[in-house]
């Protein structure tokens, strides 16, 4: 890919998505944008798309390392530095109730939404793609899964398309439904538990905590938060587990087991994601601090890390034409439908049980 034939090539596909990047930033600082709390990562894959619909025959075939290189490398070194945003010290923060109703809504949500698919004779890779986006931490996991599912690029913008639909949808229902008394029989505690547990992403999180709770007086924007970063951690086992039965799986149906050998493809940047936690709790205890925005340079990290998986879901975008999005149907969008009733309804239930068994 950087072959010294290739290299020039592959630094101008590079380029080309930086530029488009660097555009998707600019318009995600529109306060009208902001106001949505619409990430740079959905801006991105949205520019590309467009590109992908009018103008992609006219980007040269020698640009396209460039751009796999960003779907590729770019991406896992954005899923790792992901980590810089955690610290185990969040986990205690909240207790168990939070990391227990997580867990039920993660692994749920990811049997539901493979047995739907199913059910929906959808193809297993979009099912667990859709799945992964709603269980998780919405684009981000989607784009962690995309390494070790090894789909088509339009699959993972399919599922990465769910997740903005259904997410801002409920960006904007959470807060509608806590104001109107919907909610009243949960403890403020439990509503930001149940906010932080099944909405799908981060920033879809923290502009309902907002709208929740403005000036977070009642800690119920910081406990929204701090409930789907233990989500987002979870991230990492569940991309090695998905592996493992992957492989597991195609080995099983293998022509002739015998002959056969079937590689586990293990997804080393989510250890490397786990690593990143475990360090930036060891430097939040050095220095003190109470946050992972006080520690040195996190900040500037965490915007690279922003641009990096902007970059990503560019090039992600520049290559899903509507034509496979038509090729696919409506199934991944029914799919995501389905999982966002359980996550809104069932996530509901499970949390108020949850926190009343255990008392908060």
């Amino acid at each position: 890919m950087f072959t010294r034939e290739h290299r020039a090539d592959t630094m101008h596909g590079l380029l080309f998505i930086i530029l488009f990047s660097l555009a998707a930033f600019y318009i995600a600082s529109l306060p009208a944008v902001m106001k949505l709390s619409i990430s740079p990562l959905i801006v991105g894959i949205v520019l590309g798309m467009i590109y992908a619909n009018t103008l992609y025959k006219k980007l040269p075939s020698s640009w396209q390392p460039g751009v796999k290189f960003c779907t590729k490398q770019i991406l896992r070194t954005g899923i790792v530095l992901y980590g810089f945003r955690l610290t185990l010290t969040d986990v205690y923060a909240v207790g168990m109730p939070a990391v227990i109703v997580d867990a039920i809504i993660v692994s749920g949500t990811l049997l539901l939404g493979v047995l739907l698919g199913r059910i929906l004779r959808m193809d297993r890779q979009t099912a667990l793609m859709t799945a992964t986006g709603s269980s998780i931490c919405g684009a981000a996991a989607v784009l962690g899964a995309e390494g070790v599912v090894k789909c088509d690029s339009y699959k993972t913008a399919i599922a990465v398309s769910t997740v903005v639909i259904f997410g801002t949808i409920a960006m904007f229902l959470y807060p509608l439904l806590y104001r109107s008394g919907v909610l009243s029989s949960m403890s403020d505690t439990a509503v930001a538990i149940y906010t932080g547990a099944t909405l799908h992403e981060v920033a879809h999180v923290a502009g309902a905590g907002n709208a929740l709770d403005p000036n977070d007086l009642t800690g119920m924007a910081a406990t929204a938060t701090i409930t789907k970063m233990i989500r987002v951690m979870m991230l990492a086992p569940v991309l090695v587990i998905m592996a493992f039965i992957l492989s597991v799986k195609k080995s099983a149906n293998a022509n002739n087991s015998e002959k056969t050998k079937t590689r586990i493809t293990i997804p080393y940047f989510a250890f490397g994601f786990v690593l990143i936690i475990i360090l930036n709790t060891i430097l939040s205890s050095l220095y003190g601090a109470e946050s992972v925005k006080e520690l040195p340079l996190n900040s500037q990290i965490e915007y690279i890390d922003n641009f990096l998986l902007t970059m990503a879901m560019t090039a992600l975008g520049v290559e899903s034409s509507f034509d496979k999005f038509k090729k696919a149907g409506s199934k991944p969008f029914i799919l995501a439908l389905l999982l966002f009733i359980w996550l809104s309804v069932g996530g509901y239930f499970i949390t108020d049980y949850v926190v009343t068994i255990c008392g908060n």
